[in-house]
């Protein structure tokens, strides 16, 4: 069986697709990867929304998942909707990166004075301003060496904030001052989007020997961890975009999870810190089926205790605001 990994052609897209063909290599399976342009959704006699195809980030590689034109789609998670097409499953997901975020600047910072920073993130924008009220935040969009080089290019801007994961994968975070003369700063205080630093290979349900075959590489730790924060997400967000932050850590038998919710200019920012036990050690199937359960459970419990401490009336003012 010859394995088609469906990709875009940016450095980070190929870096990711060519990640999973070497594991899948590694198991003795012929994999190629199969270019995947934009305008592979345009021919479709159904629309994007009656197959649920959602994602702004991930629809060119669903559009050609569901039309079979490749086999499996590799995808950062966090990029990828919490309710997948009609048919497509998550079937593996590899170990997590870096979840942090970090702010790459040009010079030294110093928060007495005035900033502005860039960032297309809603929920970066939002913590940023939870601790910085005075900056001004722009927006700053594209694959990550286009958001770079427009960091570069401007000089109006003083720092631009990334995921850690996506300029180490590419191996840009060593070249930073090099490449362009920034430096850069884990920003420990800022709780991650869901799931930041885990890749997710998507697959039809249908397929499956191939299932089977990406079970293989697949990272349970991760599976479970990335599992209660997009169901956190699911939970709370009820179809609208809002600036969002969960990160579980899964330590011996325990998983530490927080998360927040913040409001579009960082004033208000709710905040929920739990632990949860959960076994560490390797597990049965059947075992695996009843934890991811309780994680859901969970992360439901999560949601619903920030929803009442004020979160359901700060996502009616978020979907207010951005309507």
């Amino acid at each position: 069986m010859t394995i088609r990994i469906g990709t875009r052609d940016s450095e980070l897209a190929m870096w990711q697709a060519t990640t999973v063909q070497s594991l899948l290599q590694d198991l003795g399976h012929e994999v190629v990867l199969h270019p995947v342009k934009s305008q592979g959704d345009l021919n479709l006699t159904e629309p994007l929304y009656e197959m649920g195809i959602t994602g702004i980030f991930t629809k060119t590689l669903d559009v050609a998942l569901v039309k079979g034109e490749i086999d499996i789609a590799v995808h950062s998670l966090k990029d990828v909707p919490t309710q997948l097409p009609k048919g497509m499953v998550q079937a593996a997901v590899l170990p997590r990166h870096s979840h942090k975020d970090i702010l790459v600047y040009k010079k030294s910072f110093n928060p007495d004075e005035d900033m502005t920073i860039a960032t297309g993130s809603l929920r970066r924008k939002a913590q940023w301003l939870n601790s910085f009220s005075a900056h001004k935040v722009v927006d700053l969009r594209g694959n990550v060496n286009t958001r770079l080089a427009k960091l570069a290019s401007n000089e109006d801007w003083d720092a631009a904030i990334f995921a850690k994961a996506g300029l180490d994968r590419i191996g840009l975070l060593g070249k930073l001052k090099s490449n362009y003369g920034f430096e850069y700063t884990d920003l420990d205080s800022f709780i991650p989007a869901p799931a930041q630093g885990v890749m997710m290979v998507a697959a039809m349900g249908e397929h499956k020997e191939l299932l089977n075959v990406l079970s293989k590489i697949n990272d349970f730790d991760a599976q479970v961890c990335t599992t209660i924060e997009r169901t956190f997400l699911r939970t709370l967000e009820g179809g609208c975009t809002a600036p969002i932050g969960a990160i579980a850590i899964h330590k011996e038998n325990e998983v530490d999870f927080k998360a927040c919710l913040s409001g579009l200019d960082g004033k208000q920012h709710l905040v929920v810190n739990k632990k949860w036990r959960c076994p560490k050690s390797s597990v049965t199937s059947s075992q695996k089926d009843k934890i991811l359960d309780q994680a859901i459970l969970f992360a439901e419990n999560c949601a619903k205790e920030l929803l009442k401490n004020g979160g359901k009336d700060l996502m009616a003012e978020i979907k207010r605001e951005l309507d």
